[in-house]
């Protein structure tokens, strides 16, 4: 008899912990986005943290702006900035009020919904590729400003999304630099990943940008 898989909601308390310790935890959660066309269920495989002022690789570490207000509210909301005038990427916020902390969400499986996500992904050469990627995965699901500051708790009224689901097996959890970042922010061992899984998204170390002359 195969087992029904756990539905459950994730709650606010599950953010209200340090971010270290939300982000591997979310990893093999589902991420269930209901949209206009349907829905759309995302299985994360990859993610990374980002500790509010305390780290240099974060958008709060020169204290709160308004792009970044978001982050210091209250945990289990999505913030959402676009970058690079091209990209939005999608960060779920931890930690107590105030503090600023959040996981930036980088890859996933489209384990649900994938008809509508190819729509929005023309240019993937098969489904792992869909949400290979923290622009790609907001493409895939339809994320831009507009949800930024939703309540990912607020199941089943949510206007963004509902988590649910178990965690991999912690053996099956890997971790190293994160993505492009620079400076001292470079050397934490904070992106998280499933280990061996074909939607995580190739590591890249920091390039500066070239300066137009």
């Amino acid at each position: 008899m195969i087992a029904t898989p756990d539905r459950t909601p994730l709650t606010r308390e599950f953010f209200n912990r340090p971010v270290l310790e939300v982000a591997p935890d979310l990893l093999g959660r589902v991420l269930v986005r209901t949209t206009p066309d349907g829905p759309i269920e995302l299985r994360l495989t990859e993610v990374e943290a980002y500790d509010g002022e305390n780290d240099p690789g974060s958008h709060a570490y020169r204290g709160r702006t308004a792009r970044n207000e978001v982050m210091y509210g209250p945990p289990g909301h999505v913030y959402v900035y676009f970058t690079y005038g091209m990209w939005h990427c999608m960060n779920l916020v931890c930690g107590p009020e105030g503090r600023a902390s959040a996981v930036l969400l980088r890859a996933g499986e489209v384990i649900v919904g994938a008809e509508l996500a190819r729509k929005r992904r023309i240019s993937a050469r098969n489904d792992k590729e869909l949400a290979k990627g923290p622009a790609r995965l907001t493409m895939a699901l339809g994320v831009d400003r507009a949800l930024d500051g939703a309540d990912a708790c607020a199941a089943p009224d949510s206007p963004f999304a509902t988590l649910t689901g178990t965690p991999v097996a912690p053996d099956q959890v890997r971790s190293g630099p994160r993505t492009g970042v620079a400076g001292d922010g470079g050397i934490h061992p904070w992106r998280y990943w499933i280990g061996n899984d074909p939607t995580v998204s190739p590591y890249r170390a920091h390039t500066p940008r070239r300066r137009r002359t």
